[in-house]
């Protein structure tokens, strides 16, 4: 009976007829009907009872007989609601009779049988089971495509909207500048008419460039918002698949796509007092193309940052006077806890109101190098004598590394939790920055592309701390420089001071900190400031208010609010400078 109807059903739409010639019921889809109750694929009428897992096809109980009678071992029959339940595994080469359950990591993670976990070939190998890596794979690919669907592709689509409007205001924005400019010559008189003709040539330059940089950057977005929608529709096919080879091998292009095309700002024209004998310099000059020289990189731990802007005049909230004679270091997550040693082996805590709420001696009699706070709250110093880095928990000293023929100096806290330690060799010869996760070294910083050291290899103290977009930035107080690093140990700039008329005594970094905006922070202690920088090494103000006296040790808390050791007074401050 079952044949006939299929017979029917296939000869009904095989006709060209006129209307009527196929009945309703010759023409209806059976797997869809009946309010789209799941039907059998083999005989397309039978309500479904079972699922085979690895050919994907409903069946009914009558069928499942047919379906596993061509005496395929691969079939796999399961209850419908618990289909796409069973992961199809590789058969191994070696035993085809059995299913590659693990991977071997001694051997580049080949997938392997039972058998050969046994076998002398694998003999003392380390194996993981493949049901792990494909969960963990799995959990990789549903964190891409959310973060793609959600943080990425919208990411990109504003800066494609954003560089358009760029170049649809482009004109407007170089009037309006080139009138600024216009009404400073009219000031002037005909011995300026040579000066703003030059500078107005100048801006076309910038202007023309302006614009390919913008045309390629859009370019660039677009073509990347393909590679993300083609990268989706893989993944999605993947995620939906239960075949184990194709998800393991699956590799996330998230930190490809998180690299951000870097901002082109508009230029400015900034004018000077009227001197005519240094004409030219004093009229005023055009701030060149702000466009970093390295990638931006999409924050996709902190996606809802908002922008925050710097205020006009940085305000002193409160002071905290810590007792030391000398105060080297400030370190907190919030106001609650903060942190703070010097010239001796005490740590102390205070919270906000100036309360002292715990101290903690070091195992030397010696004040610590540096300390931090990690995600659990536990506190960790370096102590220079033994040269080791300790954990402090339940207020018990525990020894997490210890450093044979080097010092360690600074020390901060990654965002995942890793460890960076600056420190310098025995001999004082070398400087060095090496990454941790727990007691084990992962990555080592010393030395550019030009096998040329990184930093100043001498004894003197190097503040390290990591920025949102995970560049590791140093203070080398002996080079008189800020030097940043991207998170595979590339050079990105260096930062060597600000020309200024106030500021009289040679740039020396001391602490250094960063933001919620990227912002670098870093204490220049001899001038009595402290330097404001974006991400990319550019100046964007001083702190030298507040009655700051040597700044020393800085951190900014959770919520941005900036705590600054003042090393003679050794008071700390807390100090807001973001709207």
């Amino acid at each position: 009976m079952i044949k006939v109807l299929i017979y029917l059903r296939l000869f009904f739409n095989s006709k060209d007829g006129g209307e009527g010639r196929n009945p309703d019921w010759a023409t209806m889809d059976p797997i869809s009907s009946a309010q789209d109750i799941p039907r059998c694929e083999l005989c397309e009428t039978a309500t479904v009872h079972s699922y085979c897992d690895f050919c994907h096809v409903n069946l009914c109980k009558p069928c499942i007989g047919d379906h596993i009678s061509d005496g395929y071992d691969k079939h796999k029959i399961v209850p419908f609601n618990e289909r796409r339940s069973t992961l199809i595994y590789s058969r191994c080469e070696i035993h085809p009779h059995k299913n590659c359950d693990f991977q071997c990591e001694d051997c580049g993670n080949i997938f392997v049988c039972s058998s050969c976990t046994a076998s002398k070939q694998h003999k003392g190998h380390n194996f993981v089971e493949v049901t792990e890596v494909y969960n963990a794979k799995k959990e990789v690919i549903k964190k891409d495509t959310k973060d793609l669907e959600n943080h990425i592709a919208p990411t990109y689509e504003e800066i494609a909207l954003d560089l358009e409007n760029q170049l649809a205001s482009l004109d407007g924005g170089y009037e309006k500048i080139t009138t600024t400019m216009s009404k400073q010559g009219e000031q002037w008189h005909r011995e300026i008419d040579i000066v703003v003709n030059k500078m107005k040539s100048e801006l076309s330059e910038i202007k023309a460039k302006h614009r390919d940089i913008l045309q390629k950057h859009l370019n660039e977005i677009k073509h990347i918002q393909s590679l993300i929608k083609e990268t989706l529709q893989t993944i999605r096919k993947i995620e939906k698949s239960t075949e184990v080879s194709p998800t393991i091998d699956y590799s996330s292009k998230i930190r490809e796509f998180s690299k951000l095309p870097p901002k082109v700002s508009l230029p400015t024209f900034i004018s000077k007092p009227i001197d005519r004998e240094k004409l030219y310099s004093l009229f005023g000059y055009i701030t060149p193309l702000s466009t970093a020289t390295e990638e931006n990189v999409l924050l996709l731990d902190h996606p809802n940052i908002s922008v925050r802007e710097l205020l006009d005049e940085p305000m002193l909230v409160t002071t905290i006077q810590t007792g030391y004679e000398q105060l080297y270091n400030v370190t907190c997550q919030n106001e609650d806890r903060i942190w703070t040693c010097g010239e001796t082996n005490d740590i102390k805590c205070f919270n906000i109101k100036g309360s002292l709420l715990q101290t903690i001696k070091t195992k030397s009699e010696e004040p610590p190098s540096a300390i931090a706070v990690n995600s659990d709250g536990n506190l960790l110093y370096c102590d220079w004598t033994d040269g080791t880095v300790n954990k402090v928990k339940n207020g018990k000293i525990e020894e997490l590394i210890r450093l044979p023929e080097w010092t360690p100096d600074k020390l901060c806290v990654t965002s995942t939790g890793d460890l960076q330690v600056a420190m310098y060799s025995d001999d004082g010869t070398q400087s060095k920055v090496v990454c941790y996760s727990g007691s084990t070294e992962k990555q080592t910083f010393q030395l550019d592309d030009k096998c040329k050291p990184l930093y100043s290899g001498n004894r003197n103290i190097k503040y390290i701390t990591e920025n949102r977009n995970h560049d590791i930035c140093v203070a080398d107080r002996k080079a008189g420089a800020v030097v940043v690093v991207n998170q595979d140990g590339k050079l990105r700039w260096r930062y060597t001071g600000h020309p200024s008329a106030t500021k009289n005594k040679p740039f020396e970094p001391y602490g250094i900190t960063t933001d919620s905006q990227c912002r670098i922070l870093t204490a220049d202690s001899d001038n009595h400031c402290i330097h404001i920088l974006d991400q990319n090494g550019q100046f964007l103000r001083y702190i030298d208010n507040c009655n700051l006296r040597d700044p020393y040790g800085l951190c900014v808390d959770n919520t941005d609010n900036l705590f600054v050791c003042e090393y003679f007074k050794g008071k700390v401050k807390k100090i807001k400078y973001l709207k």
